[in-house]
């Protein structure tokens, strides 16, 4: 599960949480530091060369070269182990934004709990995937774990578009008002330059949260691709490799833009 959801922009974000424009002037070098200080930041990195290599592979672009191609499966394969590994202990965030989060209604505490459930279920039994693939566990296992994954993915996913959605809905009643009070104080011949900005930063947030929620939808394909052992309509390798690279640069996006 690529989440971007991340620790930025997590399942659910919290409309009363500012989004933090990259400011003008600021050196280029700090930004990136910090960013790669992040391992979020790192880990979608990592994402974007997986599925960049994986497009290159399912689009039989490259002449035919075995060796080429068994570098570049191979490369696939260990940025894949790796990333695993940068989710060690990535469980622990879901279960505090459900610790801290507060809820308006009994069904906003159930979308909660699965999404956020769904995500922290989905690290957690992450990190005894990674132990068998780097061969400390049996790998006999990794098979059923992986199943159970995807799924905790997928009803993660589930959750977590439903709750963007009602946050979506919320912004947009919010950018009418303000437009009626615009156009009021138009009328009346008042200032209007404080909705304006308002406004404005609504906007941003309305973007950011359209580009979660097709982040989400690209994530959730491949989780059912991976419920499906890769089967069935929507499961060809260049379509699941090109919503995974779709959602890797949302999410960097979105990271770049919280640090």
């Amino acid at each position: 599960m690529d989440s971007n959801y991340s620790t930025a922009l997590t399942h659910s974000q919290n409309l009363k949480t500012p989004i933090k424009p990259n400011p003008k002037g600021r050196d280029f070098f700090n930004h990136l530091e910090a960013y790669l200080a992040k391992r979020d930041g790192v880990d979608k990195l990592l994402k974007i060369s997986r599925y960049a290599t994986k497009i290159i592979l399912a689009s039989s672009v490259l002449p035919e070269n075995q060796i080429l191609n068994q570098r570049l499966k191979s490369f696939e394969s260990s940025v894949g182990v790796s990333r695993k590994a940068f989710r060690l202990g990535k469980f622990v965030q879901d279960l505090n934004a459900i610790r801290s989060s507060e809820f308006d209604s009994k069904q906003e505490l159930f979308l909660a709990i699965i999404a956020y459930g769904g995500e922290g279920l989905y690290y957690f039994i992450e990190q005894f995937i990674w132990l068998a693939k780097s061969g400390l566990i049996d790998s006999k296992h990794s098979r059923n774990l992986q199943k159970i994954s995807a799924w905790a993915e997928f009803i993660g996913y589930i959750g977590s578009i439903t709750l963007k959605v009602r946050d979506l809905r919320v912004i947009l009643e919010e950018e009418a008002c303000l437009k009626s009070s615009i156009g009021i104080a138009i009328t009346r011949g008042d200032g209007y330059q404080e909705e304006e900005v308002r406004i404005r930063k609504l906007r941003e947030k309305k973007l950011m949260k359209k580009l979660s929620i097709v982040q989400d939808l690209a994530d959730g394909l491949m989780a059912l691709a991976d419920i499906r052992d890769g089967k069935g309509p929507f499961s060809g390798s260049l379509l699941l490799s090109s919503a995974g690279l779709l959602s890797a640069l949302i999410s960097t996006h979105k990271n770049w833009v919280s640090c």
